[in-house]
């Protein structure tokens, strides 16, 4: 069985949590990520080829219309950009977090465990447009295309470090579903899931066939007095159309952020 595999970089800069006055990232309205520029923003790799298995340098900017640097970001959940690089046939997966240089230049350390084909999607909330931007750009590691492997069977629970994790609900095209995740250890029910990027779970659906991208965030939020720490992370999720889609949870237990990957087909 195919693997996904998380990357957490620490020490960026906290900003903010979820709150009133932060960006809308709950969901996106249709497909996003299919482009590299819209509304008159441009994502722009100054790398787009990495090599295999090494942990390397990923830079990129993020334009105006202008042609400069967005200067003036809305936190999301922590973050002013979440970086998300999947590989093509979605068996490869890595959410981080970039840091600015002075010139505007972001930059992460991936690594890319094996060669082909990668699609790097950046997350962001420019002020003066007052919402949630997803774009696009296509990435190469290593030489050649690689092998392209199948994606696992659709399973009501999968397996992550010695933890099980099942999903309640099924996504269905262009209407809103509710989705639970259950996580569990060693068959009890895990009631001390931590907080990452101010919510107890993220949640990315991607569409196999064109890479059509979601990201949604839970409802409720540490904190808020309703919510607990587990076992359930709920979602309200919508995805764009029919297709194979891969789910990838984001949570944090015993200090480490883990992902549970389910493979979903829509009618």
């Amino acid at each position: 069985m195919n693997t996904t595999h998380h990357q957490d970089h620490t020490g960026h800069a906290g900003h903010g949590g979820h709150h009133a006055g932060h960006a809308g990232h709950d969901a996106h309205a249709g497909p996003a990520g299919l482009q590299s520029s819209q509304d008159g923003y441009t994502l722009a790799l100054e790398t787009t080829a990495l090599p295999e298995g090494t942990a390397t340098e990923l830079r990129f900017r993020l334009l105006g219309s202008d042609g400069r640097p967005v200067a003036d970001l809305t936190p999301l959940h922590d973050e002013l950009v979440h970086l998300i690089v999947v590989r093509r046939d979605l068996t490869r997966f890595l959410h981080v977090h970039p840091v600015q240089a002075d010139d505007g230049t972001w930059s992460v350390r991936v690594t890319l465990p094996e060669p082909g084909a990668y699609r790097v999607f950046a997350d962001f909330a420019p002020a003066a447009l007052g919402r949630t931007l997803t774009l696009g750009a296509d990435l190469a590691a290593g030489d050649g295309p690689g092998p392209v492997r199948e994606l696992p069977a659709p399973a009501a629970a999968v397996a992550v470090d010695g933890r099980e994790v099942t999903l309640t609900g099924e996504p269905a095209a262009g209407e809103g579903r509710r989705l639970e995740f259950a996580v569990a250890r060693d068959g009890r029910p895990v009631t001390d899931l931590q907080p990452y990027l101010a919510a107890y779970g993220h949640l990315v659906a991607l569409r196999l066939d064109d890479l059509a991208y979601v990201h949604v965030h839970p409802d409720g939020a540490p904190g808020d007095g309703t919510t607990g720490p587990g076992p359930v992370v709920a979602f309200h999720a919508q995805v764009p159309g029919p297709g194979t889609y891969r789910l990838f949870l984001d949570f944090k237990h015993e200090d480490t952020v883990r992902t549970a990957a389910f493979t979903r087909v829509v009618r």
